[in-house]
């Protein structure tokens, strides 16, 4: 709304190319809980019961609306490795000067309620900062409050989305160890793209955030608006929502903008259920083999004439057991997330876009007033030249933001799936080697046995 809220114009090239990934490659990060946990494997914290309709697979039709120019060669090598290869990002160096680590979870109960906070490490050489490195504890409210300051103050540009709050039907325990860490991964993501971008990263609220102790966040957050003047801001949007129905003179590119987000919403719903469906039926095959092996392991000690078949029927099990959980895990945590941050995106952008449209409105409605008042044209007038400012800074800023978001996703996107797909090539390729294939001989020994009459013990 403000003159702050425009995004200074420079060259894409010089932002960020991977979202939030930069401050976390950067600063000491610490490994995962669950890098070194025994089987079960990891358990997606969005993990839903989804229903098997068909239909959903159309996400891979010909629909080439959300493709770009920059797709894939079609003179690709035939070798798995160099195909994989071929495709490298390079990594624009840019000078950073804020890094933020989210990590260490630690549970409180009190008489009323049971919390996660999270410690906030952050590392800065920022003149505005009275020190070069702050620690402080947050919980989930105090990253709540951030983004609600932050859409406040930058009602046009795309604010970060934060894991959602509510445990839903076929997810988790909330404060089982998979999904506090699967959300203090989410946080991170969110603080370091914050510091990413080139206009929220200077925020006060942010900075508070990331310095503040626990008393001074809380004397800081009462100083914002009221409940009932945020309330009022939202019911007056919502009635100019259903008021407006459409934008008279909405500029052609935001038109575009916002047909392009009806079809990737449609899309990246699809492809995180049918992703969530994928992770579900692989995570029962799983379980299914865990039992499978074992039970030719104890079968052979009472067959002495299929000891060691079974027991190779009992190996080979075991190995494309653990094969299976590394490629679940690839999902868990390449894959999933991705997809999901960005269904939570496109929640974003829309909101953001009715936020633009709203503020056309106005304008529309106050050059509509002037042409049917003569009485009030001075005072129209001022209102008219002060709303023209607001709309072309919404415009700049959220044209900026649109630009660097759309790369973003776009690098995201390619990771991601390259990442599967690697992880895929080196789940098949194990199985191609010759140790393998002994383990095919053996169980292509123990068929032959059983088709031929053999003396039970």
């Amino acid at each position: 709304m403000e003159a702050e809220n425009t995004v200074p114009e420079r060259p894409l090239s010089g932002s960020p190319p991977a979202g939030g990934g930069g401050a976390a490659a950067a600063a000491p990060r610490p490994g995962p809980p669950g890098a070194a946990r025994a089987p079960p494997p990891p358990v997606s914290p969005a993990e839903l019961a989804f229903d098997d309709d068909e239909e959903d697979l159309e996400v891979f039709s010909k629909d080439t609306s959300l493709t770009e120019a920059n797709s894939f060669s079609p003179l690709i090598p035939t070798s798995p490795s160099s195909m994989l290869n071929q495709y490298k990002f390079e990594d624009e160096p840019e000078l950073r000067d804020l890094f933020i680590t989210v990590d260490d979870p630690e549970s409180h109960i009190t008489a009323i309620e049971t919390f996660i906070t999270y410690r906030v490490v952050t590392k800065t050489s920022r003149g505005e900062f009275d020190s070069s490195e702050y620690e402080v504890r947050r919980r989930y409210q105090d990253f709540l409050w951030l983004k609600s300051r932050l859409e406040e103050a930058h009602p046009t540009l795309i604010i970060p989305p934060l894991p959602e709050k509510f445990i839903m039907k076929g997810m988790v325990e909330r404060f089982s160890d998979e999904f506090i860490e699967t959300r203090r991964k989410a946080l991170h993501k969110f603080l370091n793209r914050i510091a990413e971008h080139p206009t929220l990263t200077f925020n006060e609220d942010f900075k508070i955030f990331l310095t503040a102790q626990a008393w001074e966040l809380s004397s800081h957050k009462k100083q914002g608006p009221g409940l009932f003047s945020r309330m009022g801001q939202t019911v007056r949007a919502v009635a100019s929502s259903v008021r407006g129905g459409g934008v008279k003179n909405r500029p052609d590119m935001f038109t575009d903008i916002n047909d392009y987000m009806e079809t990737f919403n449609q899309k990246i719903n699809l492809l995180d259920k049918i992703s969530q469906r994928i992770y579900k039926e692989e995570r029962g095959y799983y379980c299914e083999m865990k039992e499978y092996g074992p039970i030719h392991t104890l079968w052979s000690a009472s067959e002495e004439d299929l000891v060691d078949s079974l027991k190779g029927v009992a190996s080979c099990t075991d190995k494309c057991c653990k094969a299976t959980e590394n490629r679940m895990a690839g999902l868990s945590e390449n894959l999933l997330p991705v997809l999901h941050e960005y269904v939570l995106y496109s929640e974003v952008l829309t909101g953001v876009l009715k936020r633009r449209d709203h503020i056309q409105a106005e304008l529309d409605s106050k050059v509509d007033a002037l042409s049917n008042k003569k009485a009030e044209k001075d005072l129209l007038t001022e209102e008219i030249g002060n709303l023209e400012d607001k709309v072309a800074c919404a415009n700049n800023a959220l044209k900026a933001d649109w630009d660097r978001w759309k790369q973003n996703m776009q690098h995201d996107m390619k990771t991601a799936f390259l990442n599967v797909a690697e992880n895929n090539i080196h789940y098949y390729e194990q199985f191609g080697c010759d140790e393998e294939h002994v383990e095919i001989a053996g169980l292509q020994e123990s068929v032959s046995h059983f088709s031929s009459p053999v003396k039970m013990s």
